[in-house]
């Protein structure tokens, strides 16, 4: 049984080194290594794709900063155009503020009239009833 066992690689006992068969065991080729000219070559190639990527990274990051750039100069002249918009709103209210400052007198004036309205409405409602009660008592008196 140990004989069937060391042929099959396994050993009989613990201790036993195991048998091993030649014609199972794979034998590694000895690594080449690539002609100098492929190595070049490679070198040639990878240098010129990483030459094309940081390029084109380069034109990505060139662009972007051109779009900054643009858009940079768009919100000056907005801001521009804001700037000169509110430049006439205060012109504007400055020739509104000095309108009604000329203007300020006869608003004085029409509110002193108003006043005066009202106090003679008053006077005329008093008089209208005063009117009413003199009427009636003389047509109490009418009829004695």
């Amino acid at each position: 049984m140990a004989a069937a066992a060391a042929a099959e690689g396994v050993p009989a006992t613990p201790r036993e080194e195991p048998v091993r068969d030649d014609a199972a065991v794979e034998t590694a080729e000895e690594a080449k290594e690539p002609a100098e000219a492929d190595i070049t070559e490679l070198c040639r190639d990878m240098f010129s794709k990483m030459a094309t990527y940081l390029t084109g990274e380069l034109t990505a990051t060139s662009e972007d900063y051109k779009l900054l750039e643009n858009m940079n100069k768009l919100t000056s002249l907005k801001y521009l155009e804001m700037k000169d918009i509110a430049i006439n709103i205060s012109r504007n209210l400055k020739d509104l503020n000095q309108k009604y400052a000329g203007l300020q007198p006869y608003l004085d004036q029409i509110n002193v009239i108003e006043e005066q309205v009202a106090a003679l409405e008053q006077a005329a409602y008093k008089l209208d009833a005063y009117s009413k009660k003199l009427e009636a008592k003389y047509k109490k008196l009418e009829k004695r």
